[in-house]
């Protein structure tokens, strides 16, 4: 292994950072917005609603990323009536289509993630708002959505992580993230090895400052009652205390009123 190849990774592939989170970050946020309506049409009991959503999320979820992103990048654009049209200058750029892909890949996912979160709400928080008067759109505000946002926040930190990992398939259209600087540096110095540990490097990286931040935010959102009490003290500081709490409790004020009673009845007898 070549130190001073490993060197020049780490020094290059920072380069590619900021692509790699732009397109995750913009991806992830388009996404959610798109899932927010759709989550809500997933978990409606009408099928008329439901169904179209499933369908969506069941092709996105059940094919490749890779297979989605080749389609967007390689089949729509050679379609006659796109380049003839306005999306031509959307869609010949491969950051663009790379953007598309991971955007309707993720909102798939995030839909399901928050559907179940929908579903896993207490039906009394639901009739307690119904009996506030709250409309059905202010119950999903107000109610639904914050409790949704709190049960699904685990499942979402994965989804947020996978979409990193698979930004990593941009390179494969011809971005330079950190993925597609890794590969141009191997085929300069024809060493893999040291090359793509420093590309994995940066990934477990990001990784740990996404995992870490997840579970700042589940700690900040844990409701008070559900914390852990604080700890019971010792056997032995209990064992000393109870010299100090009997000596205490002779000295209160009805103890003392007891002696005195018993005092006079001494004296009288």
């Amino acid at each position: 292994m070549s130190t001073t190849i490993a060197l020049e990774a780490l020094l290059t592939l920072p380069r590619g950072l900021f692509l790699t989170l732009v397109l995750t970050f913009a991806s992830l946020a388009a996404g959610f917005a798109i899932s927010v309506p759709l989550a809500f049409l997933r978990a409606s009991s009408n099928p008329w609603a439901s169904a179209p959503v499933l369908a969506y999320t069941y092709a996105f979820r059940g094919t490749p990323l890779l297979v989605q992103l080749f389609l967007i990048y390689y089949g729509i654009g050679q379609l006659p009536l796109v380049r003839q049209s306005f999306l031509w200058a959307v869609m010949r750029e491969p950051f663009w289509c790379a953007f598309i892909a991971f955007t309707l890949n993720s909102a798939a996912h995030t839909t399901e993630v928050l559907r179940g979160g929908i579903q896993a709400v207490p039906r009394g928080q639901i009739e307690a708002a119904k009996a506030l008067g709250l409309s059905r759109f202010q119950t999903a505000r107000f109610i639904v959505f914050p409790l949704t946002l709190r049960i699904a926040l685990p499942a979402y930190a994965n989804e947020v992580v996978g979409m990193l990992k698979a930004s990593s398939l941009a390179s494969t259209i011809t971005l330079l993230e950190v993925t597609g600087l890794a590969r141009q540096l191997v085929s300069e110095t024809f060493a893999p090895y040291e090359v793509f540990i420093a590309a994995g490097a940066f990934y477990l990286l990001l990784t740990l400052l996404i995992t870490q931040g997840f579970q700042i935010l589940e700690t900040h959102w844990t409701p008070t009652a559900s914390r852990r009490p604080p700890a019971q003290p010792a056997l032995e500081d209990r064992t000393k205390a109870a010299p100090r709490l009997e000596a205490e409790l002779d000295a209160s004020p009805h103890s003392r009123r007891q002696q005195s009673n018993t005092a006079m009845k001494g004296t009288s007898l």
